[in-house]
Formats: C-alpha cells, sequence, structure tokens
C-alpha cells in the first residue's frame, strides 16, 4: 500500500511527511573507541496535526547471522518544524545525554548538525553529530556522524530501514 499524507498534517511538516510512521532494518556501527558492530532497528515518527513529530528509536545488536544479541540504544524527541523546510530537533538518550539540533528538509531528505549537547555526570562525553536522512527509493536510509570521547566528528552508524 502506498503511503499517504495525513489531511490533518501541518503544512510547515510538508517537507518532512515522507518520515510518518514506523521503520524497520538494519545497521552498521563502528567508531575509534569500540569496535564495529551490526543492529537491528525501529524508528517511529508520529504527529497529531500541530508543527512537528514525535519520533522514538529503539536499536539492538545482532550476530552475524542477524540474531538478538542485546538491546542497544534508544532515543527519543521532537521534530520540530517551525516553518517549511527549517527543522529543531530535541532528542533525549538512554545514555544519558541530550541534543539540541538545527537543520533543513527538501526533496526527501533531512540534514541536521547539532548546536548544543549537554549529559549527565555518568554518560561519556559526546560534544557534536552530524545527520542526514534520505528517501531513498521508497526506504529511510541514513548516517549519523559523531564527534565524542576525544574523537573528531566521523562516521558512526548508518542503516537501511523500510516502512512497516
Amino acid at each position: 500500500m502506498p503511503f499517504e499524507i495525513p489531511e490533518n498534517l501541518h503544512p510547515n511538516c510538508g517537507p518532512l511527511a515522507w518520515l510518518l510512521g514506523t521503520w524497520r532494518g538494519n545497521g552498521h556501527g563502528d567508531y575509534p573507541t569500540i569496535e564495529g558492530f551490526q543492529f537491528g532497528q525501529e524508528l517511529i515518527f508520529t504527529h497529531d496535526g500541530r508543527p512537528f513529530f514525535h519520533y522514538m528509536s529503539r536499536a539492538w545488536v545482532v550476530d552475524e547471522h542477524g540474531e538478538h544479541v542485546r538491546d542497544a540504544a534508544m532515543e527519543s524527541g521532537f521534530l520540530r518544524c517551525p516553518e517549511p523546510g527549517k527543522v529543531e530537533l530535541l532528542l533525549a538518550h538512554n545514555t544519558g545525554f541530550a541534543e539540541v539540533w538545527y537543520g533543513a528538509a527538501e526533496g526527501g531528505r533531512l540534514e541536521m548538525h547539532t548546536a548544543g549537547v549537554a549529559f549527565t555526570e555518568t554518560a561519556k562525553e559526546v560534544t557534536s553529530g552530524s545527520r542526514m536522512y534520505g528517501n531513498v527509493e521508497g526506504d529511510l536510509m541514513y548516517a549519523y556522524d559523531m564527534a565524542a570521547a576525544g574523537q573528531e566528528l566521523q562516521p558512526h552508524t548508518w542503516a537501511r530501514l523500510k516502512r512497516v
């Protein structure tokens, strides 16, 4: 069944409409301070007609056969649309840090960069990030670059997810 834009979608959210719904798939992760890994992931974007989406993500590490090994990252937040094409993301992570992101959406593509990061005293230090989401052949593909633990901004996770 093809995706249909909801009637009550706020006009400011139009450039992000393609994100609405639930997405699942697999990805890869790597960083100089950890071993590379494969993961499964679910992203959910919902709305209620106001100029923002509620966003939730959960991931789990998988083995070479795609079998669940352990639960991993979770994040939740609000993707705000103050005007068409302009985005603000407020994001909290289960690992003890929260971020403010700014970016732009156009033509099935969303790019954002951190404006600020705060973390608890027990969290690993994350200093900045960059995210790109794209609608590629009807799938959601993304890449997340991160600066953390004394490392420069560099690729951390990337995935291809399908609408379910």
